[in-house]
């Protein structure tokens, strides 16, 4: 069965000179690595120590797209790192430096190094809403139910 994929450009810039070039890892994934760029060696303090890492890398998201920065499964389950803001999202009017955000949530300190990879980044359809203001909103069976209603 053929699959189809779209693929849009989005142009980049290195911004410092250690920024890997973005790229995915395999021939289907969703996410492409992002890297630290950092000068040096970035440690995090366990326990909810956190620390902004530079990837290095300054993105042309096209309107209509945004980035979304997702943690990197293998470093949350090795060592508890993972991002503080999940998803974040890089907007498609943005052109500053990508900026993970990450938070060491283990038992032990953590170092992330210049080239470690840190972070995915998907690209995604952005649908915006166009908001409307109501006195009265329609019913369903959930209603007003909030968190853990179901059980």
């Amino acid at each position: 069965m053929a699959t189809s994929r779209v693929q849009i450009p989005i142009r980049f810039r290195k911004v410092r000179p250690n920024a890997a070039t973005p790229r995915y890892m395999s021939e289907h994934a969703a996410g492409l690595d992002l890297a630290s760029a950092a000068d040096g060696p970035v440690p995090i303090a366990p326990h909810g120590g956190r620390a902004a890492v530079p990837t290095g890398l300054a993105l042309e998201i096209p309107v209509g797209f945004e980035g979304q920065v997702r943690p990197r499964s293998g470093l949350a389950r090795k060592a508890g790192v993972t991002i503080l803001n999940a998803p974040g999202t890089i907007d498609a009017d943005y052109r500053g430096e990508i900026v993970v955000l990450l938070v060491n949530l283990g038992d032990e300190p953590y170092t992330i190094n210049s080239g470690d990879r840190i972070a995915q980044l998907v690209i995604a359809p952005v649908t915006r809403g166009d908001f409307e203001e109501a006195t009265e909103l329609s019913t369903t069976d959930r209603g007003d139910g909030g968190f853990g209603h179901t059980g």
